[in-house]
């Protein structure tokens, strides 16, 4: 059968090598091979630290714990395009197997080179996209791109990239990360206005709102949670409310008026995402 670490492992196959899987795979992957302790591990550390610094008598006690490395990456609120990854020597071998490819080094037009919405237009079929998926949040030339060629490639790259940055930036779920919190702030509001420029939210998002959202105290990064929050795609109410109305529940009841204020502001901007995609699918729907 189809099993989870194989169905991972081929959407991977086919995200590179398409030719190479043949089969059906779902366009919404599930997070594999997933640390489920990791926040909690991160909490404890949290905990001993804070006592370690209090207390002095505590200090021999952890001498001998290993403290987690930071994998911290240094954000760059004006992210380079980096070079593309294509490689030149399979695409002289499927040219001399006579193969029609887009991506081939006489067709491909790198991005690199791409500055004006003209040029977009024109090589629009033939646009080489580059090797980190990062670079495209803060291109809005590409994000064009993303938004009249749905090409499912793309999206998975940005998933994978997106969804592994979100889990190990996140200043709440991972110890000793509280200092990264404005870059991480900076973060977050990048990816809420690429969302709002493509007039949907991420998949990657989604997941790492309903898995943070029970471990947020709510007050770091308030304001961009909430509004990621009003881009989730709505889905059964069973799903919705255990992942995302229950953990809003318990900070509802306990915060402050301007808290509950921001998330019922947050709760009215998600119902009115979900009509005016639902108005978007249903012209097109009536159109064709």
């Amino acid at each position: 059968g189809m099993q989870s670490y194989l169905q991972a492992l081929l959407s991977l196959y086919k995200l590179y090598c398409p030719e190479l899987v043949t089969i059906t795979l779902p366009g919404k992957m599930k997070t594999y091979f997933k640390n489920s302790e990791g926040p909690w591990k991160a909490a404890i550390t949290t905990v001993r630290r804070r006592n370690q610094e209090n207390s002095p008598l505590s200090q021999p006690l952890f001498l001998g714990t290993a403290q987690p490395q930071s994998r911290k990456r240094k954000w760059n609120t004006h992210l380079m395009i980096p070079a593309s990854s294509t490689n030149t020597n399979n695409l002289e071998g499927d040219r001399e197997k006579n193969c029609i490819d887009l991506y081939s080094t006489n067709e491909s037009f790198p991005v690199e080179k791409l500055q004006t919405f003209s040029q977009l237009l024109q090589n629009i079929h033939h646009l080489e996209f580059p090797s980190q998926m990062g670079s495209v949040l803060t291109n809005p030339l590409l994000l064009h791109y993303m938004n009249c060629i749905k090409d499912e490639s793309i999206y998975l790259r940005l998933y994978y990239w997106m969804g592994q940055t979100l889990q190990e930036e996140c200043t709440w779920c991972v110890a000793d990360n509280n200092r990264y919190e404005e870059e991480f702030k900076d973060f977050l509001e990048t990816v809420y206005k690429v969302e709002c420029f493509l007039q949907e939210g991420f998949s990657s998002c989604e997941e790492f709102l309903y898995k943070s959202l029970p471990l947020w105290d709510g007050i770091c990064c308030r304001s961009q949670i909430l509004r990621l929050v009003s881009w989730i795609p709505l889905s059964s109410f069973s799903e919705m409310k255990s992942h995302l109305y229950d953990p809003l529940a318990q900070l509802f009841f306990t915060s402050s008026l301007y808290f509950k204020c921001s998330v019922l502001e947050s709760l009215k901007e998600l119902l009115q995402n979900w009509l005016n995609w639902h108005m978007i699918h249903l012209d097109s729907e009536s159109d064709a």
